[in-house]
């Protein structure tokens, strides 16, 4: 069988690991973290239209899905943990010797890739999620870059080491999330995801970039009462 790289979403896909990796530069030696976040943001944006394309122009391939995965690991896995080592050495804290912290921060670059094996094997995300999405806490972990660089912000080594390692922890937690898919346009079976959005959007414009690591933590806070809340359910696969 003729495995075909090229494909319009294996670009795009390819566009999400270009700019994960030209993120990773900018916060390690370029010294922008806005210009980090930017890029990861714009990983995102490629990361949701590879699958839609594919689905789309029906390319779906077993080489996509594992192309996804490993550029998903350098956009949101390895670039965020670049922003919040850039940002350990920029701050003050005696916490952990620098030596150390590298290993401790990139821990959740490992851990985001466990996150995507995992979804790679389990068939049982599609309507909910198990553990934090990585591309959830890729912009919880880069955010914090923008708020120091833009709204003048500060935040001592221990807290980025303790979110770097909190947000490593979620992504391979057995916290079932919702997921944003909508059933149809209709207000029934989507309240929870249309209140989830309208709050989000009125947060960004009241507080601009501030509100996004705002909004990643209302939705693991929501994620976790439904979880709770909620007898075991089966989860559908969905990225």
């Amino acid at each position: 069988m003729k495995i075909r790289l090229f494909t319009i979403p294996n670009l795009l896909t390819l566009a999400n690991l270009l700019c994960g990796a030209v993120a990773t530069v900018s916060a390690l030696a370029w010294g922008s973290l806005t210009l980090a976040f930017a890029l990861i943001v714009l990983a995102a944006v490629f990361d949701f239209f590879d699958g839609f394309v594919a689905r789309l122009l029906h390319q779906d391939s077993p080489i996509g899905l594992q192309l996804d995965s490993l550029a998903d690991d350098i956009s949101f896995g390895l670039a965020p943990a670049a922003v919040m080592y850039a940002l350990y050495g920029a701050m003050l804290g005696y916490w952990l010797p620098d030596g150390a912290v590298a290993l401790v921060i990139f821990l959740y670059a490992a851990f985001g890739a466990l996150r995507l094996a995992r979804f790679n094997i389990d068939d049982t995300q599609r309507s909910e999620f198990l553990g934090l999405p990585i591309p959830a806490a890729a912009m919880l972990c880069a955010s914090l870059g923008l708020l120091v660089e833009r709204y003048g912000m500060v935040f001592s080594r221990e807290s980025l080491v303790l979110v770097a390692l909190g947000a490593a922890w979620l992504m391979v937690s057995d916290l079932r999330m919702f997921a944003l898919k909508f059933h149809g346009f209709g207000w029934a079976g989507n309240e929870l995801r249309y209140t989830f959005l309208a709050v989000s959007a009125v947060l960004l414009v009241a507080l601009g970039g501030r509100a996004i690591p705002l909004i990643v933590v209302i939705y693991v806070l929501i994620s976790a009462v439904k979880h709770f809340a909620s007898p075991a359910t089966d989860c559908r696969k969905e990225k």
